[in-house]
């Protein structure tokens, strides 16, 4: 069973940066592609950044290129979301979660590839 912690959350003013962190634990980690999604009040849980297995590839929803920076340690089992810039749309519950996928290139932007989930962390950002 694969488990993951995500820390990081809090407030943070328009313009502002927070760097989310998702400890996983259970399974080896270079073995699962890591993505973060985020849901906001009254709206469904949408994808945010993906990394692959490896870090090569990288996939970004349109809102957040240029402002947010996903990474991975795989030696830490970690993986990261780094957001600068931020707006008072990207407040949120954001959720890591990981895909046990065979390729080592896919950062799937795909809800139902994501096998393991965090329990989440708050996000919000004040005008």
């Amino acid at each position: 069973q694969v488990q993951l912690a995500e820390s990081g959350g809090g407030l943070a003013q328009a313009g502002g940066s927070l760097r989310l962190s998702c400890a996983v634990s259970g399974r080896t980690f270079s073995g699962y592609a890591m993505g973060w999604f985020r849901q906001a009040p009254g709206k469904e849980r949408e994808f945010v950044a993906a990394i692959s297995r490896r870090g090569g590839n990288t996939n970004y929803v349109a809102d957040v290129k240029g402002r947010f920076t996903i990474s991975r340690d795989n030696a830490k089992a970690t993986v990261n979301l780094q957001m600068d810039s931020l707006e008072p749309e990207d407040t949120a519950v954001y959720y890591c979660a990981a895909n046990p996928s065979y390729s080592a290139f896919a950062a799937s932007m795909d809800f139902s590839d994501y096998k393991y989930w965090g329990q989440g962390t708050q996000v919000t950002v004040s005008a």
